[in-house]
């Protein structure tokens, strides 16, 4: 993967634009380089080369960056996005996680009431007046 890795990164354009997501996803999950370089057991200095679009680094920790974003590796190297949009708040994927393990009566019910949530965001949004 490192050759590939190399091949598709070989512009600064396109390593730049890898920092630059890389920096948005850090900063949607309210985290400092310091503290995102030690998740992953790097430096942080190494882990701002990164940022930079200096280096791109081995595939080994884009593997953790990806899971630790929760995003694939072509999001992070291409910015290409699935089809399905990946949840970004950590925290209501851990719950969807743990709600996995309970009783589908259980799950049925989690689910009606995100339905309701929705539907209460919906109307919401279709009545606010136009400033």
């Amino acid at each position: 993967m490192t050759d590939m890795t190399d091949e598709l990164m070989q512009t600064e354009e396109q390593r730049r634009a890898f920092g630059k997501r890389l920096k948005e996803l850090r900063n949607q999950q309210r985290r400092t380089q310091k503290e995102v370089a030690g998740l992953i057991g790097l430096q942080l200095s190494q882990y701002n080369k990164y940022e930079s679009g200096m280096h791109i680094p081995p595939a080994e920790k884009l593997i953790l960056l990806a899971e630790l974003f929760s995003v694939t590796i072509d999001y992070l190297l291409l910015g290409s996005h699935n089809e399905q949009p990946q949840i970004s708040n950590t925290r209501l994927m851990e719950r969807f996680r743990a709600l996995a393990q309970c009783q589908p009566e259980e799950q049925e019910t989690v689910i009606k009431l995100i339905d309701a949530v929705i539907v209460k965001n919906r109307v919401e949004t279709a009545v606010r007046p136009v400033d």
